[in-house]
């Protein structure tokens, strides 16, 4: 079989393109999901609450142990508040991929409190009701 010019630029660009298939298939698969912890407020009647003030605190006595952490966050217009945790785990290491928080969320003058537990790179979700 005799190979031409012409096959030989096609075997070469075929080649090429498989390389560059492969290569973004790869760098897309090394993109983690963010590391997320979206805590509802809600009133005694079950509305969602705006501007309630949302505190989570690592819960350093957890098993296994969550690294000391404090974040306030006001809730937004639908009711939560979000807390990005991807800064927490690259810090806390690779040993550490789960975290636990308690919530206090205050509406002057109600308090509500909470739980929550985090793993890296999902969404954590957590409601809190405020008391009549």
């Amino acid at each position: 079989m005799i190979i031409t010019n012409h096959m030989k630029t096609k075997i070469k660009s075929t080649g090429l393109f498989a390389m560059m298939f492969v290569s973004i298939l790869f760098f897309q698969s090394c993109e983690k999901d963010p590391s997320i912890m979206k805590i509802f407020v809600r009133s005694a009647s079950n509305e969602l609450v705006e501007g309630a003030k949302v505190i989570v605190i690592g819960d350093v006595n957890s098993n296994p142990e969550t690294l000391p952490y404090v974040d306030t966050v006001v809730t937004n217009g639908s009711g939560f508040a979000t807390f990005n945790l991807d800064a927490y785990y690259d810090n806390a290491g690779k040993e550490h991929t789960v975290s636990y928080y308690d919530i206090i969320s205050i509406m002057e003058p109600k308090v509500a409190t909470g739980y929550i537990r985090s793993r890296v790179n999902t969404t954590a979700v957590e409601t809190v009701y405020m008391p009549n």
